[in-house]
């Protein structure tokens, strides 16, 4: 038990620096402003500079990293890190390709609500909160999808506002989305 309590004090002591030290910028899907130019002005294709956004997008994404490292927390073997961060991210990849693709948009502040949930729900879980008060244990894979699920429309509404260019829409998504 005190192991547990060492550890839940350490993932406080982080959430509450990263909230600190980012301040106003930590909403969740915020993109940097030479991004946002970029992504506004180009048109056709670009897969390289797309995959590099992607990648960015994933390591410097607050909401992302809290998630997922409450997310792998517990978990001791690179597999089920793999598998958990996979999850997530096909949840993620596919709701923002289908979101900006398809025009699909959905309030910002209802989504960054979901997502912060998202976060809460995930630290009560390990807590193991669930199984004391409603006697089960939800099935972890299955909310790791369905969080990524709500964190890629967050991003994918935040691009909608950027009225992208459409030519090369579709393979710049792809591209990103190999770089998440």
């Amino acid at each position: 038990m005190k192991k547990l309590n060492i550890r839940f004090l350490w993932l406080i002591c982080l959430t509450l620096s990263l909230c600190l030290l980012t301040g106003a910028a930590a909403y969740a899907h915020g993109v940097a402003e030479g991004d946002k130019g970029y992504i506004q002005e180009i048109t056709g294709v670009h897969i390289v500079p797309f995959i590099y956004l992607g990648a960015k997008h994933m390591f410097t994404g607050y909401d992302h990293i809290l998630f997922l490292l409450a997310v792998i927390f517990f978990l001791y073997r690179l597999k089920d890190i793999a598998i958990y961060v996979s999850l997530f991210a096909l949840g993620h990849s596919t709701t923002m390709l289908l979101g900006v693709y398809f025009g699909t948009n959905i309030s910002g502040y209802l989504i960054d609500a979901i997502i912060g949930l998202s976060v809460a729900y995930k630290a009560l879980d390990n807590l193991g909160a669930f199984r004391r008060w409603f006697g089960f244990q939800p099935n972890t894979k299955v909310a790791t999808l369905i969080f990524g699920l709500f964190h890629g429309f967050g991003l994918a509404t935040k691009i909608q506002d950027y009225e992208v260019s459409k030519d090369g829409l579709l393979a710049n998504l792809l591209a990103f989305n190999v770089g998440v």
